[in-house]
């Protein structure tokens, strides 16, 4: 995107509805879309989630996820890469599906975690469904997830489910 961080809400005359506007490179204002606005607040937010202490801001973890996988309309299996403090380290979207189901692949999430030099891991997927609740294969790839990785020494801390704005933790519900 060619322009600066100066937006502002304006309202011409009160036939129009407000509306987002940036300042080009060249001086010029101009309408943002609904894809801009997304992919910058997924900047920010990722830029508020890397290096935080996750255990200490679920909810700025939660909120990444919201913007980044809640509106997909496809399954997108992904790993937030945490340090030995909890801290992230990066977010990486590793498989995506059709909008019922993704193949998810043990060997190379455990490759991505070596690559990351990762203490541990946050599963994230979404369902394009709007329900939350893990299916038994949900539970099952969890838990073949978490025996892989264990093999060389990084936990899974929880597998988050995002539905719309909606997210459930297993780790929370006891599935872990």
């Amino acid at each position: 995107m060619s322009h600066d961080l100066f937006s502002s809400f304006a309202s011409f005359d009160s036939s129009t509805s407000s509306v987002l506007l940036v300042r080009d490179v060249a001086g010029d204002y101009r309408q943002v879309d609904a894809d801009e606005v997304l992919q910058a607040a997924q900047q920010v937010l990722l830029g508020r989630v890397r290096g935080s202490d996750v255990l200490a801001s679920p909810q700025a973890v939660r909120d990444f996820l919201r913007v980044k996988l809640g509106t997909l309309e496809h399954e997108v299996f992904a790993v937030v890469h945490l340090d030995t403090q909890n801290r992230v380290i990066g977010y990486v979207e590793m498989f995506r599906g059709t909008v019922s189901q993704t193949s998810v692949y043990p060997r190379e999430v455990v490759k991505e975690s070596m690559m990351h030099n990762s203490a541990a891991l946050l599963l994230v997927h979404n369902h394009p469904s709007g329900s939350t609740q893990p299916s038994r294969a949900d539970e099952h790839l969890t838990q073949t997830l978490k025996a892989a990785l264990s093999l060389v020494d990084v936990r899974v801390l929880d597998h988050l489910i995002v539905a719309g704005s909606d997210i459930l933790s297993m780790a929370e519900r006891g599935l872990m």
